[in-house]
């Protein structure tokens, strides 16, 4: 009788040793996978965020093109050729910042903005917030 009492506890130990070599394998394969699936989820951020620079950059130079033509159509001379080389000048400098900053300059600039500007940025917020409310609900 001891002799099956000490094969029962042995085969008991070696299934639980089993079971906990089985549970360590999956947790490791897990977490390789957990990883590989944020490595993937970081390449596309990564890939989507060299698209949308680039398309900030693709933005900036139809900007500065737009000026171009704006600067030949219009001329130099008279109320229309000072209207029209301002707006040149306008789209040209907006359309060099994009080339040039790029989204994420943009955002710093946009956050340096409200740091030094709180007061109005927060009453901005409010505002724009009180439109996109009045314009997205239904009136009976």
């Amino acid at each position: 009788m001891a002799t099956a009492q000490k094969d029962f506890q042995h085969q008991a130990s070696n299934m639980a040793e089993h079971a906990k070599d089985a549970a360590t394998e999956a947790a490791n394969k897990a977490k390789d996978i957990g990883s590989q699936v944020a490595q993937k989820a970081g390449d596309a951020a990564s890939y989507v965020g060299k698209k949308a620079e680039d398309a900030t950059s693709s933005v900036g130079s139809g900007m500065k093109n737009l000026a171009g033509t704006i600067r030949e159509k219009t001329g130099e001379k008279g109320m229309l050729g000072a209207a029209g080389t301002a707006v040149a000048d306008t789209l040209e400098s907006g359309g060099r910042y994009l080339q040039q900053q790029g989204l994420s300059g943009m955002g710093e600039d946009f956050t340096n903005m409200i740091r030094r500007n709180p007061i109005p940025a927060l009453l901005l917020g409010i505002g724009v917030g009180f439109l996109l409310a009045r314009a997205t609900t239904s009136r009976s």
